[in-house]
């Protein structure tokens, strides 16, 4: 979904409140994460602040032992079933402020503002038959659809798509949210709507509504789609409507789920354009889980995480870091302070993946700008359990077909240069590890 400037014309980055806080970020902590996202992160290109689900919820994390999301919630909203932040964890919003101060702070940084929001319209504004705002004698109930649910969250039904009130309700809700100064917004129970196994993009008219909304708007606001697996056969549909869209389920700081990004990365390479970026999820780094109730450092090896980090950016996906800035180390910093590497987020390039072994311990990609040399980059992943000498044969890469053979390649995350013969690269790559290469 490109508007008239190319906006967005690259993949967006940023920080996000779920992978710590779940349910429960505060406008304390929101604050917080952007003060060192604004000082340490901006300079690299880390620029979103996003308050994940749940912001609405007055009780939000008080029963976390039986529920993430408390079935039939208390939740702040205005008269006409517009969901507000909760003022206890949100005090600027008092008033009916919504979340412009908290978003007027943001932008100060020179930063950019986003929220999530879960698709559809509250469950309780349809219960109560509260009015549309703007749209005399329309009710929540005449728009909602209850048979269309979410499967993992209790707070809304879909927006029927026949009632001729529908676009209006999400032209309401957008317009709001424009006007609190929201410049991202990742909407839930959408790419695919998991509750309905035989339609699990059931909720296609809701995307449309959503990006027509935003272009009514008149601000450049990011759609950021989940949850996964987005349907690649629907990859025309996200791309016309949509910035973002998640191609996994939620990705924690296990290697099986780091491991399985590779398939899913080879299905989706072919579809990462200026403006629509499949989404590989959030970096699970750092200082990470408070909200769910087991806070921990993540639990990937070094090796792991640097394997994430370099197919995300090589693949061209969006990047947004969960830690816990405030608690941020030097280790995580390197990653996410790598220029050399995050200068592949481009989605111009062209990306191809050389071969894998047939049971996908080894993986080999390459890449090159759009004009070919001089921006070419191999990388080699071991995804087995033990460190193993890899070699690629660049002549066999598509994307660098034409290129003349290097001359020398360096290591991106610092490690020793691989050996070169003629075409061909070798290197040592540890075990769930990776070894990536600028090609000169």
């Amino acid at each position: 979904m490109l508007f008239p400037d190319g906006f967005p014309a690259a993949p967006p980055m940023g920080w996000n409140s779920y992978d710590f806080y779940d349910t429960t970020v505060t406008e304390e902590a929101v604050r917080a994460n952007a003060e060192v996202l604004a000082r340490e992160l901006k300079p690299y290109g880390w620029t979103y602040v996003v308050v994940d689900i749940q912001w609405y919820a007055r009780d939000a994390g008080t029963r976390r032992q039986e529920y993430q999301y408390i079935p039939f919630g208390d939740h702040a909203m205005d008269e006409f079933g517009r969901l507000q932040p909760d003022p206890a964890r949100f005090p600027s919003s008092a008033g009916g402020r919504g979340f412009g101060p908290l978003a007027d702070y943001v932008h100060s940084l020179g930063l950019k503002f986003g929220i999530h929001i879960m698709r559809g319209i509250p469950r309780a504004a349809a219960h109560r038959h509260l009015p549309i705002h703007g749209a005399a004698g329309v009710t929540a109930a005449d728009l909602a659809d209850p048979g269309s649910i979410c499967r993992w969250n209790p707070d809304m039904y879909g927006v029927r798509a026949d009632h001729p009130a529908a676009q209006h309700y999400y032209d309401d809700l957008i317009a709001q949210y424009a006007g609190w100064g929201v410049d991202f917004i990742k909407c839930d129970d959408i790419a695919n709507t998991n509750a309905c196994p035989q339609d699990p993009y059931s909720a296609a008219h809701e995307v449309e509504m959503l990006h027509n909304a935003i272009l009514r708007s008149g601000r450049p606001i990011v759609l950021s789609l989940s949850p996964g697996p987005a349907l690649v056969e629907k990859s025309w549909h996200y791309a016309r409507n949509a910035n973002m869209w998640r191609i996994t389920d939620d990705l924690w700081d296990k290697w099986p789920d780091v491991a399985a990004m590779f398939e899913r990365c080879e299905l989706w390479c072919d579809h990462v354009a200026p403006g629509s970026y499949p989404d590989c999820d959030m970096l699970p780094l750092g200082r990470i889980g408070r909200g769910f109730g087991r806070e921990r450092d993540t639990e990937l090896t070094r090796d792991e995480q640097r394997t994430l980090v370099s197919l995300w950016c090589l693949f061209g996906s969006p990047l947004m870091v969960g830690a816990e800035l405030t608690r941020l180390d030097d280790w995580t910093r390197s990653l996410l302070t790598n220029r050399r590497l995050l200068a592949l987020l481009d989605p111009t390039a062209r990306r191809c993946q050389l071969y894998r072994t047939a049971e996908g311990a080894a993986w080999v990609w390459a890449g090159a700008d759009e004009a070919g040399a001089p921006a070419r980059v191999a990388a080699l992943f071991n995804l087995a359990g033990e460190a193993r000498t890899m070699t690629a044969d660049l002549a066999e890469a598509p994307c660098l077909t034409g290129a003349p053979a290097p001359a020398g390649a360096e290591e991106l995350w610092g490690e020793d240069p691989a050996a070169l013969s003629g075409r061909c690269l070798r290197a040592p790559v540890p075990a769930h590890g990776v070894r990536i290469y600028k090609l000169s």
